[in-house]
């Protein structure tokens, strides 16, 4: 079988089909895409709502916090009542209607079936949180997992006592890490990992007591890849002195400017053989594949998870499965065949289901545990649904859904973006592919205009005092304005307040009181890492770089010819070195 060429449905452009992609949807049953991977991963991430929190009232007239606003035509219940066995999802079954498409039958039921106000499990004193797991005292942290004392974060692991974090391991009083693995009393970092008492440092690996390093391994006593003594570096910290905003807005910006006279390396591949892509960690044969680790292996087109994927394409926060395809947040406790899946967990040759988990064979479901062959949550004998399932694939294709901009949904497309729960704007589709309002509409997509607020602004962004060490417990009742005062396209809240937890640690670290909302601060985050995409490029080592190499390379005074794909686009200023070039200048 030779490789295949495709016109995208969505943007018009090509994309190749591989043999061994036709291989995998053989196996699983399913036509090959009609969407780019590209177009693929933005329109799952349209049925994700990350962070986009309402207080509103459930069902039963009680205040919630919820994910759904309240203008949504949805039944929402708290999140325990819904798990709870008060309730039974399949009350709300339907007969397969032929002479309606299958989508518009999915969304008619999404509209009945009870949803969860959020996705939680095992969290205490923590009502802000969302698609969390055993966390204790957090605030506004999102897609985490065994946390204490963390807020303003997104995506981290088994850590403690932190603040405005993103993609974070084993990480302890910290704050505004990105991409960090086991790290102490780090601060302003990026890509580092088992460092401590540090401030401002890129790709940085067991360092302790460094400001403003890139590429260093194992030093300490280092200000701007420059040694000092113990008294010389503490005597020049505390001059410093980044409790103010000043000092740490002027130190950041010549870090930046720092950081681009090394070279960076073209990926970050951690035991990851024969994988393109980047912040992976013990993944084997991926591609197109990025923030993957612990065991994944064969898959392809995936973002964001792990654990023991094996042989899956297409997911987002997925992981313990295999065989899986399009799906988000799906996979979690192991699984095999999910197929356009939505919030499944545990479970087998599953079509079009959305929060369902330990159960199989269900087609077009929605909040079902532990059942077996039921479609549109109605229930069917083994032999009754697979006669059906075919016929509904059938009419899937002889009446497809058409949404407003034209295209078209078949079996084997994942939900319609305009199908979703949530607007694009209230999904993790605005992180990683932002649009205006108004490309948003134009390109069909729906638009949430921000709730009104009732609340009066009463510190401006240039009247915050500027040193932490001045700042008074007053603060704790002002409505601080965000600088970027809505202007942005970030989900920018216009104003944000400080928690008593948060100016203690900003207290004791000597850190400066943010100028932005917590969303605008997650967004800068997002937009300091690579984008989800891939070039194709040469290294640079041995051209005309501000960088001089501090050893011989095997390729001597000639430009080293190794090629790679890599998320850092042509047109930007870093110094791109491949695998071998950069470890000889970092070791």
């Amino acid at each position: 079988m030779n490789p295949e060429t495709k016109i995208c449905q969505n943007c018009k452009n090509q994309f190749t089909i591989e043999p061994e992609d036709f291989k995998f949807y053989e196996k699983i049953s399913v036509p090959p895409p009609t969407f780019c991977p590209e177009c693929r991963s933005q329109r799952r991430m349209t049925w994700r709502d990350e962070r986009s929190l309402y207080q509103r009232k459930d069902d039963f007239g009680k205040d919630i916090i919820s994910i759904y606003s309240s203008d949504k035509p949805f039944k929402i219940y708290p999140r325990d009542y819904w798990w709870s066995d008060a309730w039974n999802a399949m009350n709300y079954g339907n007969d397969y209607d032929f002479s309606k498409t299958f989508f518009i039958q999915f969304r008619q039921l999404l509209e009945s079936v009870p949803l969860s106000a959020v996705f939680s499990n095992n969290v205490v004193n923590s009502p802000y949180v969302n698609h969390v797991g055993f966390l204790k005292n957090c605030y506004l942290t999102f897609a985490s997992w065994e946390c204490e004392n963390v807020h303003y974060s997104n995506k981290i692991l088994g850590s403690r006592d932190s603040m405005d974090l993103f993609l974070a391991d084993k990480c302890e009083l910290c704050y505004w890490l990105i991409d960090c693995d086991s790290s102490y009393n780090l601060f302003f970092s990026q890509n580092s990992s088992g460092n401590s008492n540090s401030f401002f440092l890129f790709d940085c690996k067991n360092c302790q007591n460094c400001f403003g390093c890139v590429g260093l391994r194992n030093k300490q006593y280092y200000i701007f890849n420059e040694p000092n003594t113990k008294e010389e570096y503490e005597k020049r910290l505390k001059e410093f002195d980044i409790g103010s905003f000043k000092n740490f807005r002027n130190f950041r910006q010549k870090f930046s400017s720092k950081a681009l006279q090394y070279p960076h390396r073209f990926a970050h591949l951690i035991n990851s053989p024969e994988t393109i892509g980047d912040n992976c960690r013990n993944v084997k044969n991926c591609y197109w594949c990025f923030d993957l680790r612990d065991n994944v292996e064969d898959s392809k087109y995936s973002i964001h998870g792990g654990v023991g994927m094996k042989d899956s394409y297409d997911g987002y926060g997925v992981g313990m499965c295999e065989l899986l395809y399009e799906g988000i947040d799906s996979g979690v406790g192991g699984g095999s065949r999910e197929k356009f899946s939505v919030v499944v967990y545990s479970s087998n040759d599953t079509d079009y289901c959305f929060n369902c988990e330990g159960s199989s064979n269900l087609f077009g479901c929605i909040g079902l545990r532990n059942k077996q062959y039921c479609i549109l949550n109605k229930q069917y004998t083994k032999e009754e649904y697979e006669e059906l399932v075919p016929k509904i694939i059938q009419h899937m294709n002889d009446m497809p859904y058409t949404d407003k901009k034209g295209r078209v949904y078949k079996y084997g497309e994942f939900f319609p973006s305009e199908l979703s729960p949530f607007a694009y704007n209230e999904t993790i589709a605005q992180e990683y592919f932002p649009l205006t309002k108004e490309e948003a509409i134009e390109q069909g997509y729906s638009w949430k205009d921000p709730e009104p607020r009732n609340y009066e602004i009463t510190l401006k962004t240039e009247d915050i005092t500027d040193h932490i060490k001045d700042v008074e417990d007053s603060i704790l009742g002002q409505v601080i304005e965000c600088q970027h005062k809505g202007a942005c396209n970030e989900q920018c809240t216009e104003a944000f307040r400080i928690i008593p937890q948060e100016l203690d640690f900003l207290r004791k670290q000597n850190l400066p009181i943010p100028r932005l909302c917590p969303n605008c601060r997650h967004y800068q985050r997002i937009k300091q890492r690579n984008p989800l995409k891939l070039w194709h490029r040469k290294c640079m080592c041995g051209t005309k770089t501000v960088y001089k190499n501090t050893i011989e390379h095997e390729h001597k005074a000639e430009p080293c010819p190794n090629e790679f794909e890599t998320t850092y686009a042509p047109e930007r200023p870093e110094i791109v070195y491949c695998e071998q070039c950069y470890l000889k200048e970092v070791v």
